[in-house]
């Protein structure tokens, strides 16, 4: 990257979710052009960017027209659902993939990062194995004994995990981390299952010029595998943040490149234990709208163009929750909104996502308070008061 620094840049971000439509709305303040590309048509991040490309990301022939039609300065990816060996050869073209592209690689699986962390780094992970078949999960999860946790290799938010009480369970968690496999994949892990006393979310912020830097710790609550609530900062000793940061350094170091990544662990009486990594800004991080001078978007944003970062500072205790769907609804329209506004320090992301199911997240509910507790529950409570319903009632 040189130390040169031209603004506007063209981005071209592949896959344009919530937390993609946060970033571009960040780089269209710093003036630059995004093209925003997914799946399906008027994705979040869509409703924003200065255009739009409907594909499929599986696809190298897709990827090589979209590209070839808009010739970006850089590829930023937002999903794991990406023909990643196609990334590969944009960079050997010239093109920079976000971090860099055999990070990509590397991070489009769970196997592949968690081998990279515990085989070739030698830091501490949780028991781990792999199965292709409902037989090999049965013999793996008596291998690591009871309970565990199954999970697709490849998912989008945590979905497709459950947590494993005994054999009898098995096959119910095969078939729902299958079905919530993203790509090519229908390979699921096994991992022990882990007594922590907290779950964080580390962002690790690394530069092209300049050192890597750290948000304060974020903690975070799940359900069915995805995130539901997180606070920032998380109350864990200072020991406890200097080992999180090293590991994440030298997790990130392996990687290479530039831009925030969301490193997880669990937090132990006792350890500090790597858990997952995302190299693009995260869910959990949806906090740091609310919480920092500089929030997550606007990070990956400074450190993928080269541009200093001179400060993070937390403007008080803070929190989110998820507003979910709880039916299936078209044309939809949201009612709770002014109530969850009237309480001080208290804001509202809702996110454009034209369809809901179950479970889907629409929205997220930010406050601040006193103590992490109060804005926790200022957070809920908001979430609580917005309800979905569908034009056509």
């Amino acid at each position: 990257m040189s130390n040169t620094i031209k603004l506007p840049q063209k981005l071209m971000l592949l896959g344009s979710g919530e937390l993609g439509k946060e970033f571009v709305i960040a780089a269209q303040r710093l003036g630059n052009y995004v093209i925003a590309v997914d799946r399906y048509d008027n994705a979040p991040a869509m409703q924003v960017a200065d255009c739009a490309e409907v594909i499929s990301m599986l696809s190298a022939d897709d990827l090589e027209a979209v590209v070839t039609k808009h010739k970006p300065d850089l590829i930023i990816p937002e999903i794991e659902a990406i023909r990643t060996e196609k990334l590969q050869e944009f960079a050997q073209r010239g093109i920079t993939v976000i971090p860099t592209a055999a990070a990509t690689n590397y991070t489009m699986n769970r196997d592949r990062i968690r081998e990279l962390a515990h085989q070739e780094l030698g830091i501490r992970t949780a028991k781990y194995g792999y199965a292709v078949t409902l037989a090999e999960l049965v013999d793996i999860s008596q291998a690591i004994g009871f309970p565990n946790v199954v999970k697709p290799v490849m998912s989008s938010s945590g979905k497709g995990q459950s947590v494993v009480l005994g054999k009898e369970e098995v096959e119910t968690a095969w078939n729902y981390a299958i079905a919530n496999s993203r790509g090519d994949s229908q390979k699921v892990i096994v991992e022990e299952f882990i007594n922590f006393e907290i779950e964080i979310t580390l962002l690790t912020i690394k530069q092209w010029n300049a050192p890597t830097i750290f948000c304060l710790p974020i903690g975070h609550r799940q359900e069915r595998g995805d995130y539901q609530e997180s606070w920032q900062p998380a109350a864990i000793s200072q020991q406890q943040i200097l080992q999180a940061q090293t590991i994440a350094k030298k997790v990130t170091d392996a990687l290479g490149g530039a831009g925030i990544f969301g490193v997880e662990f669990f937090i132990t009486k006792d350890e500090v234990i790597f858990s997952e990594l995302s190299p693009r800004p995260h869910d959990t991080g949806m906090v740091t709208l609310i919480s920092q001078n500089l929030n997550e978007f606007e990070l990956h944003l400074r450190a993928i163009l080269g541009l200093p970062i001179p400060h993070i500072e937390l403007l008080g205790n803070s929190a989110s929750a998820v507003i979910l769907a709880t039916e299936k609804l078209d044309a939809i329209v949201f009612t709770g909104v002014a109530e969850a506004l009237a309480e001080k320090d208290v804001d509202i992301r809702l996110f454009g996502k034209p369809t809901a199911h179950p479970y889907r997240r629409m929205g997220v509910a930010l406050a601040k308070a006193d103590t992490v507790e109060q804005a926790r529950a200022k957070a809920t409570k908001a979430a609580s008061k917005i309800k979905l319903h569908s034009l056509n009632q």
